[in-house]
């Protein structure tokens, strides 16, 4: 990867982002200047005294932020739309992406490749203690896969015996020193030359369970559509871990709230459990090098921090669809504590940067680069409400209650009920309160901090891996 551009990454979204912020504060500062408060004073019940003022914000202001706010909205979702449909109806003469759809069905037209068949690799260094309720998981499937193998990578506990205990292959990586994705590299470059176009690979966590229709629905959607490249799953979090165990569960409920509303049309191929077609990763593997970061013949870019992001954009860049359908559920790990929730999240976002920086500025990379600059400008709005109200608080010394913020905030509230509704009782109440959730959302915004600052210094990147030995007992 180019370092000079990778760095530039985490520069371009800085400057953008505060040009934003420096554009809202001149709108501002033009305009006229606010009248003072006229707060009014009255009585509850006659034991409450409070001051509340029916004053507006400045009218013009709020019309041009939202102007602005649905204007970048219409421009990621028609922008997203054409790179979506361009594929589709672009003829497999003018187009060179090999896994374009028009490219796929004219190659494939009048051809039987078998039946669908589903291959599972599960990479695993020292997961005993998770590993039997994921393979579990495999048995219980409405429509069981062809074959089950679990990529020992550098195991020292009895992950071998436990995955033969259970039925499964195993494949012992040799000298691996690349982690997850030169394990999988590895099995894959044994497996992908057996398999036939219709034949599929999933590749899913030994710490995750994944839903029991999830196999015969992936199968289902690859039999229907010959261009569908990949199917991913829905992640729900698994029980337990407390406060933050709830954090995280509505956090992704409402990610698969958006999914679903999008019909499936998916940001990231989860690495929690995905299936694609053979010949995807092939192609994958083929243009390393050369069209694609990473060495040639390799299907995962071993550089990569966040494998799953970076695989995703990869099979968008050669043209083929990805989907998460609802009916594909799989039940993941959530992280024990905060430290962990920590390096997990900057792993994410320095990741997703990184990814960024490897592959520049695309037609579909601009979605993931949209993305970015949101979340930068959302940290920069979450931290400036929160300083506002420490201000206020500090320079009044009385509390004036404003009915159009009050009635903001309710409708804020609702929102979050509503998009945590399927969590249950525990998610509703975490949800009306508010400010614990944006407590949360803060700490999540200073590790995206983090990531952007590390990779615009051009600081090395670490990784950590989760000790499972004590989630036993969350899943038992």
């Amino acid at each position: 990867m180019n370092r000079f551009f990778q760095r530039t990454v985490g520069l371009v979204v800085i400057v953008v982002v505060l040009a934003a912020a420096a554009l809202l504060w001149w709108g501002i500062a033009v305009t006229d200047p606010p009248q003072l408060w006229h707060p009014v004073e009255v009585s509850l019940a006659g034991v409450w005294q409070l001051f509340y003022s029916a004053d507006l914000p400045n009218v013009g202001v709020m019309a041009v932020a939202l102007a602005l706010a649905l204007l970048f909205v219409a421009f990621v979702v028609i922008s997203e739309r054409v790179v979506a449909s361009r594929y589709r109806r672009a003829g497999a003469e003018v187009t060179e992406l090999p896994l374009a759809p028009r490219v796929v069905m004219a190659r494939t037209r009048g051809v039987f490749a078998g039946e669908v068949t589903v291959t599972v690799l599960i990479p695993a260094h020292n997961e005993e203690a998770s590993l039997p309720h994921t393979l579990t998981s495999l048995q219980q499937q409405t429509r069981p896969p062809q074959r089950v193998i679990v990529v020992a990578d550098n195991c020292t506990d009895g992950t071998v015996e436990v995955a033969r205990q259970h039925g499964a292959d195993v494949f012992e990586t040799v000298g691996n020193t690349h982690k997850k994705g030169g394990a999988l590299n590895q099995a894959l470059a044994d497996l992908l030359p057996t398999l036939g176009d219709n034949d599929t690979v999933m590749v899913m966590d030994a710490d995750s369970q994944i839903g029991d229709g999830f196999l015969a629905a992936a199968a289902h959607r690859f039999a229907a559509d010959r261009a569908l490249m990949a199917v991913g799953g829905l992640f729900e979090g698994e029980e337990g871990h407390g406060l933050i165990g709830q954090f995280q569960r509505n956090e992704y409920i409402r990610y698969q709230r958006e999914i679903r509303r999008r019909r499936g049309r998916v940001f990231v191929l989860t690495g929690t459990a995905s299936v694609f077609r053979a010949v995807a990763l092939r192609e994958v593997a083929a243009a390393r090098g050369e069209h694609l970061p990473g060495i040639p013949g390799e299907v995962y870019d071993t550089l990569a921090l966040t494998e799953d992001n970076e695989l995703t954009i990869a099979i968008k860049s050669l043209g083929g669809l990805t989907i998460s359908p609802s009916e594909c559920s799989v039940i993941t790990e959530l992280m024990p504590s905060w430290r962990m929730l920590w390096a997990q999240r900057l792993r994410w976002q320095r990741g997703a940067l990184e990814n960024l920086g490897a592959y520049g500025v695309t037609p579909q990379t601009m979605r993931y680069w949209a993305q970015q600059i949101g979340i930068g400008y959302g940290v920069l709005a979450l931290f400036a409400y929160f300083s506002l109200l420490l201000i206020m608080i500090l320079a009044m010394d009385t509390w004036v209650w404003f009915p159009f913020w009050v009635i903001i905030g309710l409708l804020f509230a609702v929102e979050r009920v509503v998009t945590a509704w399927k969590g249950g009782w525990r998610a509703r109440l975490v949800a009306v309160l508010v400010f614990p959730e944006l407590v949360y959302d803060c700490f999540l915004n200073l590790a995206f901090l983090r990531g952007v600052f590390e990779i615009a210094f051009g600081r090395s990147a670490t990784w950590k891996h989760v000790d499972h030995t004590t989630k036993t007992g969350a899943r038992s």
